[in-house]
């Protein structure tokens, strides 16, 4: 696997973990947290797009829709899992 698409996955998970934590602030887990989960889910996101067969998760090329489905992978996945994290973080704060 070639580095540059998952640098590009995790880079992208980190600002879909904060935009969906400034979009849902109750969720948010602060800068860090948010970029943390981020990067987890950007990484965990490209590469089950990769084995969906939506993406290039093998990293084959750098080609312009190679590099748009790791942003976009990264992206979702990382605003999905910081999404999670924080709902989990609320409920267990509630009790």
């Amino acid at each position: 696997m070639d580095i540059i698409p998952l640098i590009i996955q995790l880079a992208s998970g980190a600002v879909g973990g904060n935009v969906a934590g400034k979009l849902m602030p109750k969720s948010s887990l602060g800068t860090i947290g948010n970029s943390i989960a981020g990067i987890v889910g950007g990484g965990l996101g490209g590469q089950l797009l990769g084995m969906l067969g939506l993406g290039d998760g093998s990293g084959a090329g750098l080609d312009v829709s190679g590099v748009i489905s790791s942003i976009a992978g990264g992206g979702v996945g990382g605003g999905v899992l910081m999404a999670i994290v924080g709902f989990v973080k609320g409920l267990l704060v509630k009790k």
